[in-house]
């Protein structure tokens, strides 16, 4: 096929963001007088959206009467902080440069909120992403192929024309819900082990071995 859209996840695919999470997450639970969380536990939570994310965090989740309260003092924290370490994994903005002078449009579809989504694409990728969707109510998140498909149809591309990339195993449900293929990336949140279990079979190492895949799909 020739591809004509790249989707792809925001977090540990783009944006390497788990220093903010990270930070936002322990100053929620700390606020409550709840236990702190490891840098690589919080690396594990993500991928399911800022409520699964806490849902992970919090001692008994959903069941901790406290729950909800530290589920809205972390989103009104990272609204604040979202920016302070987050940055583009190295190569990244080449690499849409680089898709974008070769025609091929490229989106975001991620599962963090959709107000912080926009906010960190417009900032970071002005002008090198055409639409970014995020978590939304009333709207499935990922794996379902709500949002990817609403995307595509607005840039009037049919799945089989396009690739979605991202670094997690619900990245990889997403496109094969979606009838696309997929290329996970290894420079983000999960490893390669886990991924191959989760059916991955297309993998980049480098913003620039992602590219070279993309020219043969």
């Amino acid at each position: 096929m020739t591809c004509k859209a790249a989707v792809f996840d925001l977090d540990g695919t783009l944006l390497d963001t788990l220093e903010d999470l990270y930070f936002s997450v322990n100053r929620a639970l700390v606020h409550f007088a709840l236990p702190e969380r490891t840098k690589e536990e919080v690396q594990a939570f993500v991928g399911n959206g800022v409520e699964m994310l806490m849902v992970r965090a919090v001692p008994s989740g959903r069941e901790n009467p406290l729950f909800v309260p530290c589920l809205q003092y972390f989103k009104e924290d990272y609204a604040l902080h979202s920016l302070d370490h987050t940055a583009p994994y190295p190569g990244i903005i080449s690499l849409l440069n680089k898709l974008n002078a070769r025609g091929i449009q490229c989106a975001v579809v991620s599962n963090k909120f959709d107000a912080a989504v926009k906010e960190l694409v417009e900032h970071f990728f002005y002008g090198l992403v055409v639409c970014a969707r995020g978590e939304r109510l009333g709207i499935r998140p990922k794996p379902a192929p709500d949002t990817v498909l609403a995307v595509l149809k607005e840039l009037r591309i049919p799945p089989q024309k396009a690739v979605y990339i991202g670094d997690s195993d619900v990245d990889v449900l997403t496109a094969r819900n979606c009838g696309m293929p997929c290329i996970s990336v290894l420079w983000g949140f999960r490893k390669k082990e886990f991924l191959q279990k989760s059916g991955a079979a297309v993998f980049a190492e480098t913003p620039q071995e992602l590219l070279k895949h993309l020219v043969f799909f």
